[in-house]
């Protein structure tokens, strides 16, 4: 068995253990491997998961990595086991989950200013489907909670990072921009 062999075998024994998603460094830790290395390996991995004929592949989130099962295999899971609970996503939790994607970490009373309405029970939901998480309390009177996305998040939206995101397009921007002055300037 060949080193690389070895190593990669290694990754896939922590990965498949953990059941979750497992941080570069932490592998990289354990195998006394660099992280440039780790990545290269996970590279290479992720391209014989796919060209092979298995129910698993590798996925990269941040910086972290994954065993999960292929989309195109799910309908036999849920077969075995019980059908995992969906999450009902309204227009409300996802305005506040596209708010919080893009501007975190953020607090609530900024989500509830830039949504216009109380969004006590739309992060308490997101919080609920492990979409959002407290990632700490902002420097200021009171010590408001942030929140900021999950790794779920990004599994749910099939993204590895935030930085894939969709921007919006310039024109569109000044569009919201000019309308919402519009609404202000009708409700003075």
């Amino acid at each position: 068995m060949t080193e690389e062999i070895k190593w990669k075998a290694a990754m896939e024994a922590i990965l498949f253990t953990m059941g979750r998603s497992v941080k570069i460094d932490q592998i990289a830790a354990a195998l006394g491997l660099e992280e440039k290395t780790i990545r290269q390996l996970a590279k290479e991995m992720m391209k014989e998961y796919e060209a092979s004929a298995r129910g698993i592949h590798m996925i990269e989130l941040e910086d972290s990595l994954q065993l999960c099962t292929k989309a195109e295999y799910y309908e036999y899971l849920i077969r075995i086991a019980a059908q995992p609970k969906k999450h009902v996503m309204t227009d409300a939790l996802l305005e506040t989950l596209s708010i919080v994607a893009y501007k975190q970490p953020i607090t609530k009373s900024e989500i509830e200013r830039i949504r216009g309405v109380k969004s006590d029970h739309a992060i308490n939901k997101l919080v609920e489907y492990d979409l959002i998480e407290e990632v700490g309390r902002m420097d200021a009177p009171g010590k408001p909670i942030l929140f900021a996305t999950t790794e779920e998040f990004l599994r749910s939206f099939g993204v590895s990072s935030l930085m894939e995101l969709p921007m919006a397009d310039p024109e569109q921007l000044e569009e919201i921009k000019e309308e919402a002055e519009e609404e202000i300037s009708v409700t003075v």
